[in-house]
């Protein structure tokens, strides 16, 4: 973290567990934006003081409707922003639950649909 601290201008926070924000805050530059989407039980203890010495700003969005979704998509395509995934078949969802419950999952989770068939 200290490697990358004040090297980005966004950062896109979706993760709806309790976590340090302000690790993430010092790692923005000067007037760089910190967004979460995600929604953790408790409230996250913020620094005024990584949003003020920074001159960074924190914000928050609920999930876009299908124009913004499509605007979001066709930004990130142009921008050659993908998103690191593990593919599962359904039949692994335990699996992959008890992964996640011993913090063993380093991407977000998809279930393959075409697994569904194979029930």
């Amino acid at each position: 973290m200290h490697q990358h601290a004040g090297s980005f201008d966004f950062i896109l926070d979706a993760v709806a567990a309790l976590h340090d924000v302000n690790a993430l805050l010092n790692l923005l530059k000067p007037d760089g934006n910190l967004t979460l989407v995600g929604a953790p039980e408790k409230p996250h203890a913020i620094s005024a003081f990584s949003l003020i010495m920074g001159r960074r700003s924190l914000s928050g969005s609920l999930i876009g409707g299908i124009a913004e979704t499509q605007e979001m998509l066709d930004f990130c395509a142009q921008h050659q922003i993908t998103a690191d995934v593990e593919t599962i078949p359904i039949q692994k969802l335990n699996e992959a639950y008890d992964r996640m419950a011993k913090g063993d999952v380093k991407y977000r989770f998809s279930i393959d649909m075409a697994s569904l068939k194979s029930e």
